[in-house]
């Protein structure tokens, strides 16, 4: 296992974050890729220097501690540039990672479907391609090849730009491809009259805990910051008998690579196409409001905007982590927002009343409309009924005019057709 030191530069006037917390979550980070972390601390920059971030005496103070250690990584938890990330790997005679790369060599770890290996492996080109050196196949050797290249042996990144723009071009079109596929299963889908809810939240929220309480399913779910990183859904039944379609996404995370909010672009589409979203919170973490702006955040910049946010539901997990006296607030504070609700995933406190608050909502979302249908348009007339939309149906001069109940969503896919 390599040993790894993990610094987190807090910038004078730049970061809200404590500095603690940082701390904290990018050890869980790096502990994400089973590295020995031997030291985790914080820096106090007052101004970053371009050449290497930190200044000369605190250059001097970790390169002792490094070679004292033996440390063969650090783990910078910021945004380096190519040339700071050289001056620092020379500096202290090791890899240096920055917060990016860390998260997409997390990524790769993760990722199990064919899109998912493409995705990041695009993200990764993408943001190597300013760096133009060779991919970390340090770390690949002690996960036994486990990366998102598939480890030693396959085809690796050349310090080339060319070479780099050719590899990308490929990935895009098997990419694809995979995406058309994706999108055919979503048509497949979208003809099911069921209504489809998304969960979306910070990394480590507890989605995938919930999402197996409410499914009744074995996804994967651990104490592990992106346990989740390729789309899953299921059938849940809800109170009155209605089905509706579950959606587990890949979680967020503060600072999330913009190669990686790119490259993941068409699986958390999948949110846009959702009747409803539950915006999963753990409630009992020090920095919850925090991870919660980042969660709002990455859904504006799919399009989600602050409107269509209000309609969002607040799950506010894992209240069995709170004393009782902190778990009452809690409650009394959901009771005066009628789109919270605490809950325990891993209890299944608050898990009925999530259910009827859904089916309450995906029916209030439904609305009154008219559409008119030629005589001869057999096939939208059909997805009409087929969908259980019609109210009541009248001939005209000109063709028919049927009332409808339906979603925006439904909508949609209605004048798709």
């Amino acid at each position: 296992m390599m040993r790894a030191f993990v610094i987190h530069p807090a910038i004078t006037g730049q970061s809200k974050r404590d500095p603690e917390d940082a701390v904290a979550e990018a050890a869980s980070l790096a502990g994400a890729l089973e590295l020995d972390v031997v030291r985790a601390f914080a820096v106090q920059l007052n101004e970053p220097r371009a050449a290497t971030l930190f200044g000369t005496g605190k250059l001097a103070e970790i390169g002792e501690l490094v070679a004292e250690d033996e440390i063969g990584l650090v783990i910078v938890d910021s945004a380096l540039s190519p040339g700071q990330q050289r001056n620092l790997e020379r500096e202290w005679k090791c890899k240096v990672l920055d917060r990016t790369g860390l998260i997409l060599e997390i990524f790769g770890d993760r990722a199990r479907t064919r899109e998912g290996v493409l995705q990041v492996e695009l993200a990764h080109l993408s943001y190597q391609k300013s760096r133009l050196v060779r991919s970390w196949t340090h770390l690949e050797r002690q996960r036994g090849g486990v990366g998102f290249l598939g480890g030693p042996g396959e085809t690796q990144i050349e310090a080339d730009r060319r070479a780099l723009d050719e590899r990308i071009q490929r990935i895009k079109q098997a990419l694809a491809k995979v995406v058309k596929t994706r999108g055919q299963h979503r048509s497949a889908r979208q003809r099911v009259p069921y209504p489809i809810v998304a969960l979306v939240g910070y990394t480590n929220a507890g989605k995938s805990t919930l999402f197996n309480r409410l499914t009744g399913s074995d996804v994967l779910a651990q104490d592990m910051l992106f346990a989740t990183l390729d789309p899953t859904m299921r059938s849940i039944e809800l109170p009155g008998g209605p089905e509706a379609i579950l959606s587990d996404t890949v979680g967020f995370i503060s600072e999330l690579p913009t190669q990686l909010v790119a490259a993941f672009r068409a699986t958390l589409e999948e949110v846009l196409e959702a009747d409803l979203i539950l915006h999963v919170r753990d409630i009992s973490h020090p920095e919850t409001e925090h991870q919660a702006e980042n969660v709002r955040s990455i859904l504006a910049d799919l399009g989600i905007d602050e409107t269509a946010q209000e309609s969002v539901i607040e799950v506010w997990n894992k209240i069995d982590l709170m004393p009782e006296d902190e778990r009452a607030l809690v409650r009394a504070s959901a009771a005066r927002n009628e789109s919270v609700l605490p809950i325990s995933a891993l209890t299944g406190e608050g898990s009925d009343e999530l259910l009827s608050l859904v089916a309450e909502r995906l029916k209030a979302s439904s609305f009154e409309d008219e559409v008119s249908v030629a005589f001869g348009d057999g096939r939208r007339r059909a997805w009409l009924f087929e969908h259980n939309l019609v109210q009541r149906e009248v001939p005209t001069d000109d063709g028919l005019t049927l009332s409808v109940k339906w979603t925006e969503r439904e909508k949609r896919q209605f004048e798709a057709l």
